[in-house]
């Protein structure tokens, strides 16, 4: 325990208890608004995956599009080689019929 103080010393040592839960009541308040700063960061980085994420799949939705493109142009290749094959097969025989 502390030894008894004046009237005036008691004062002094009350006023720095208050000035002492006054500084505890504002690191309460900082450590408050840091635990909102970083639930805001948080939700903040939440949304930006979400928004990577929404990308990424219509990247790759259009990869897709590309790609069934890319096999539809194929098929049409593929169906015009069978085309000229089958005029070239139809010109051959044409040819044999005149030399006969």
């Amino acid at each position: 325990l502390l030894p008894p103080l004046s009237a005036k010393g008691e004062k002094e040592r009350e006023r720095e208890r208050e000035r002492e839960r006054e500084r505890e009541r504002e690191r309460e308040r900082e450590r408050e608004r840091e635990r909102e700063r970083e639930i805001v960061r948080e939700r903040e980085g939440e949304r930006e995956r979400k928004r990577e994420r929404t990308k990424e799949r219509e990247r790759e939705r259009e990869r897709e599009r590309e790609r069934e493109r890319e096999r539809e142009r194929e098929r049409d290749r593929k169906r015009e080689r069978e085309r000229a094959r089958e005029r070239e097969r139809e010109r051959e025989r044409e040819r044999e019929r005149e030399s006969e």
